[in-house]
């Protein structure tokens, strides 16, 4: 009891509504855990068929609800498969939260299980179901059109693809949202949901942007674009969206109604394909990291290419006949390579197999592709454009530390962590190095620009980005 009491008093610094989840507690004492609250609470002991911490009798958990609702907490979640009926009675359904979860996916029965909760007379209605894909967030989409606005309901997808579902609320017609630290599976804190995320700036009519990616919860993007967002006083809102695959990203990017979209490892090259107007920029390296859906026909283009040559164009580091290795073959190695056999160096690709180094090499007019790693003193500018050394293996490195000698300098794409390992060796080798923190930012001006149509507050983007990732990314 004791931590529960501390918990939701923390909790009410920014919540509206706190969710007191007396299934996890072992000394119940309900009017305890009512008195002195400073926010309206919600009574709840989840039982473990669906995914509560509750496993005694189930006579005696309704008698726990029960005393709640007696002594007047504002909102009491009973589940639709239990014996719910005193419940509803005692409040004539007022304050009844009558709610469905479903830890292993999306039921079948859906769509007649939530008609058949909305008849019972509960004020509220939740269904909470597991996204293994963005289109598992539709239908509870629909689910939301249909009951608007004559029944309140709170409609969840748990799980890191669900998070469209409770960021974005308002577009499911959710009268109210769960926030947490790891609670339920794909809960965000409280503190990024309201801070990073915007969550009360979004309304009904508010344009909505993503990143499409897997994984991508931990993406800097949104940090970037929604305090860009912000700064400008654009209605938008911007999410980190986990795919399945290209055509999961564009069913749920159509039917939500997205207005454009970031495009990340592993979907650069497919979502490509799945567009009907490309580029030049996009055509070149044959890859895509920008959408944008106007009036619903799909435009891609790359902002990756200029994005990559901004930081060294700061430096003054000409690449004209420079040897490049460039270590990678992937949606991010295109667009590299397209750049610097725009600028005319001397590029080696890197990677495992002949074929991919050769085809990305293809890219910049006398390129070479070669299987396994650049050796030391055949290169004077070295681009890591793999994901190796970022977030959770943040201590590996794509290339040993031993041929970083006699380099000029080494730029990873890699930007969490900003200090990767790559970085710190090519320090200590005498390298300049250069962060992928900064290219993303000099991308993502682009990307702003182009879905809006305004400048671009760089300042604001590049400061977002650095306290996101809680490091410096300024020259080196």
């Amino acid at each position: 009891m004791e931590g529960l009491l501390a918990a939701r008093d923390r909790a009410a610094a920014l919540a509206d509504l706190v969710e007191l989840r007396l299934d996890g507690v072992r000394d119940v004492d309900v009017p305890a855990t009512l008195a002195g609250r400073r926010t309206p609470v919600i009574v709840t002991c989840r039982p473990r068929r669906e995914g509560g911490a509750f496993d005694g009798p189930e006579d005696g958990r309704l008698a726990i609800l029960l005393a709640a609702a007696r002594s007047g907490a504002e909102y009491i979640d009973v589940e639709f498969d239990s014996a719910f009926g005193p419940l509803v009675a005692e409040r004539g359904g007022r304050g009844v939260v009558l709610s469905s979860h479903d830890v292993s996916g999306v039921p079948s029965d859906l769509a007649a299980r939530f008609r058949a909760m909305r008849a019972v007379g509960a004020e509220i209605v939740k269904i909470a179901v597991t996204a293994h894909s963005l289109a598992d967030n539709l239908p509870l989409l629909a689910l939301g059109r249909e009951a608007a606005p004559a029944q309140a309901v709170a409609l969840v997808a748990m799980g890191t693809p669900g998070l469209p579902s409770r960021v974005w609320a308002a577009r499911f017609g959710s009268c109210w949202t769960y926030a947490g630290d790891g609670i339920a599976p794909g809960q965000v804190s409280p503190e990024r949901m309201v801070s990073e995320f915007r969550f009360r700036a979004i309304t009904a009519k508010t344009l909505l942007f993503g990143v499409f990616g897997q994984p991508v919860v931990h993406s800097v993007s949104p940090a970037i674009h929604n305090a860009a967002f912000g700064a400008t006083r654009f209605d938008g809102a911007y999410l980190p969206l986990e795919a399945h695959d290209a055509a999961d990203a564009m069913a749920f990017a159509e039917t939500i109604g997205l207005s454009g979209a970031s495009i990340t490892a592993p979907f650069k090259v497919a979502l490509l394909a799945e567009a009907e107007e490309v580029d030049e920029s996009a055509r070149l390296c044959g890859a895509a990291n920008t959408l944008r859906l106007d009036r619903g026909r799909r435009q891609v283009r790359n902002t990756d290419m200029a994005g990559f040559l901004a930081p060294l164009d700061a430096r003054g580091i000409v690449l004209v006949k420079t040897r490049v290795a460039v270590v990678g073959t992937g949606g991010a190695a295109r667009a590299v390579v397209s750049a610097l056999g725009g600028r005319q160096a001397r590029v080696t690709v890197y990677g495992r197999r002949q074929t991919a180094t050769d085809t990305v090499a293809a890219l910049a007019d006398g390129g070479t592709g070669r299987v396994g790693t650049p050796a030391a003193g055949s290169w004077d500018l070295l681009v890591n454009a793999t994901p190796v050394g970022s977030w959770p293996d943040t201590g590996a490195s794509p290339v040993p530390p031993a041929a970083l000698a006699g380099g000029r300098a080494v730029y990873d794409l890699v930007y969490k962590p900003v200090g990767t390992s790559l970085l710190a060796a090519a320090r200590a080798a005498g390298c300049v190095a250069i962060g992928g923190l900064e290219m993303l930012v000099a991308q993502a001006v682009e990307q702003f620009e182009w879905w809006t149509g305004l400048a671009a507050p760089r300042e604001v983007m590049r400061a977002a980005a650095e306290d996101r990732s809680g490091e410096r990314a300024g020259p080196a």
